[in-house]
C-alpha cells in the first residue's frame, strides 16, 4: 500500500540520476580555513568566512560575555518583548559602519531580502531583477506578488529597455547582488544608480558577499563604486565575513520604520539572539581596526583568478574573492570535486538550481588565512584531478 509521501522517492531517485541530489556532511571543530571531517583534516575553500573571523576567539569571547547576562534564546519576535538592548546597539553600530540613518536587524540574510522586497513592492508594483540574483531575492519577488521583470544577468541596455517600456505603475523596485554569489563577478551598481534615477525607481541591492571585503571602510561594492548614498536600500548579513549569525538592512529611518510594521519575516519571527548580536558587534569593531585582512584577501584573490586563467581554467568574468570553475556538466563538477576531496581539498560543485542548467561550477571561497603554500596546493591538485576525473579542459588535455 502506498503512503501519501511515496512520490518522494522517485523524485530523490530522479535527482540522483541526474547526479543533482545533495547530501549533508557534518564538520567538526572551529571554523576556519581547515575543515574537520570523520578524523580528517581538509582544506577549506568552501566556505564564506572571508576574513577568517568565524573561528576567532574574540566573537566568541564576546558571545560568553553576552550569554551571562543576555540569556540566549530572545524569546518572542522583536515587536513582542524580543528586541534587546544588545539589538539596539547592533542596529546603532551598523548605521554608523555603513553611514546610514538607521538599520534593521534579521535573523538572516535570506529573511531580511524576502522581508524587504515584500514590504518595498506588491500587487500592482514592478520588480527588476537580475537574472542570476540570490534565491532569496527570487522568491522576495515571488511573494511579493509584483509584476517581475528579468534582464540579462548584468545587461544595463536590457534593463533599460525593460524600465522604458513597462507600462506606468505605482512603485518601481530595481533589485540586485553586488558581488554575485556563484560567478563572483561584481554588479555594474554606477550604472544602475543611473537607471534607478532615470526611471525613478528605488534600488535595493544585496551586499551579502561585499560587506567587509569591498570598499576602503569594509562597506561593500556602493563604497567601491561611491555610490551609497545613491542607492535606496542596502541589505547586507553578517554570517559571511563578518563570521556571524544574521542579515541586515540600512537606509533611511523611514524605510526602519516601514519595515518593523511590514517585513513579515521581521514582524512574525523570533528575534535574533542577543548574544549573537553581541558577536557582531566586535566583528564590526575588527573590520575596522584590521583592513589588512580584506586588502590582502583581495590581492591574493586577483592573484589566483590570473593564475587560474593561464592554467586555461573558465573562471567567468570573476572579480572577487569567490571564484568558479565553470565546468558546465554536473557529473563531471561531481567528479572532479570528489578527486579534490580525495587530495584534501574542499572545494564545493555547485550544480542547479543553484546555477542555470549546464552552469555546473566548483565555487572556490577565498579566505583572508589561506596561505600561499595552500593555494599552490590548490593549483596542482586541480591539475591533477582534472585528468584524474577526466574533465574536458586545456588543463586536461596537456
Amino acid at each position: 500500500m502506498s503512503t501519501p509521501l511515496a512520490w518522494i522517492d522517485d523524485e530523490i531517485g530522479g535527482l540522483r540520476s541526474q547526479h543533482l541530489l545533495r547530501q549533508l556532511r557534518t564538520f567538526c571543530g572551529a571554523r576556519g580555513v581547515v575543515a574537520r571531517y570523520d578524523g580528517r583534516e581538509l582544506i577549506n575553500f568552501g566556505s564564506n568566512d572571508y576574513l577568517n573571523l568565524a573561528g576567532d576567539s574574540r566573537l566568541a569571547q564576546a558571545v560568553l560575555q553576552a550569554v551571562e547576562h543576555e540569556g540566549w534564546g530572545a524569546g518572542a519576535s522583536p515587536l513582542v518583548t524580543g528586541h534587546s538592548g544588545a539589538h539596539r546597539l547592533l542596529e546603532a553600530r551598523i548605521a554608523d559602519f555603513e553611514e546610514s540613518q538607521g538599520s534593521l536587524v534579521f535573523s538572516s540574510g535570506f529573511a531580511a531580502n524576502v522581508g524587504t522586497i515584500c514590504a518595498l513592492a506588491g500587487p500592482g508594483d514592478q520588480i527588476f531583477s537580475d537574472e542570476l540574483n540570490h534565491a532569496s531575492i527570487i522568491d522576495g519577488c515571488r511573494l511579493s506578488r509584483a509584476v517581475v521583470l528579468i534582464h540579462r544577468h548584468g545587461d544595463l541596455e536590457h534593463l533599460a529597455e525593460l524600465l522604458a517600456a513597462a507600462p506606468a505603475a505605482r512603485r518601481r523596485l530595481i533589485v540586485s547582488e553586488s558581488v554575485f554569489s556563484m560567478h563572483g563577478d561584481l554588479a555594474p551598481l554606477p550604472g544602475l544608480v543611473d537607471l534607478a534615477e532615470r526611471f525613478d525607481a528605488m534600488l535595493l541591492v544585496d551586499e551579502a558577499h561585499a560587506t567587509g571585503v569591498f570598499g576602503e571602510h569594509g562597506r561593500g561594492l556602493c563604497e567601491h563604486y561611491g555610490v551609497e548614498h545613491r542607492t535606496s536600500v542596502r541589505v547586507g548579513t553578517l554570517s559571511k565575513a563578518l563570521g556571524c549569525a544574521g542579515g541586515f538592512v540600512a537606509g533611511p529611518r523611514s524605510l526602519v520604520e516601514w519595515l518593523v510594521n511590514r517585513a513579515r519575516s521581521y514582524v512574525f519571527s523570533t528575534a535574533h539572539p542577543a548574544a549573537g548580536c553581541a558577536a557582531a558587534v566586535r566583528a564590526l569593531e575588527l573590520v575596522r581596526d584590521e583592513p589588512w585582512r580584506r586588502r590582502q584577501l583581495l590581492v591574493r584573490a586577483a592573484e589566483l583568478r590570473g593564475r587560474l586563467r593561464d592554467c586555461g581554467w573558465n573562471i567567468g568574468h570573476s572579480g572577487s574573492q569567490i571564484i568558479p570553475i565553470i565546468i558546465g556538466d554536473a557529473a563531471c563538477t561531481m567528479e572532479l570535486s570528489a578527486a579534490l576531496w580525495d587530495r584534501g581539498l574542499l572545494v564545493p560543485g555547485i550544480r542547479p538550481p543553484s546555477v542555470p542548467h549546464d552552469g555546473s561550477l566548483l565555487r572556490i571561497s577565498l579566505n583572508y588565512a589561506h596561505s600561499s603554500a595552500m593555494i599552490e596546493q590548490l593549483l596542482e591538485a586541480l591539475g591533477v584531478a582534472s585528468r584524474v576525473a577526466a574533465i574536458s579542459s586545456p588543463v586536461a588535455r596537456n
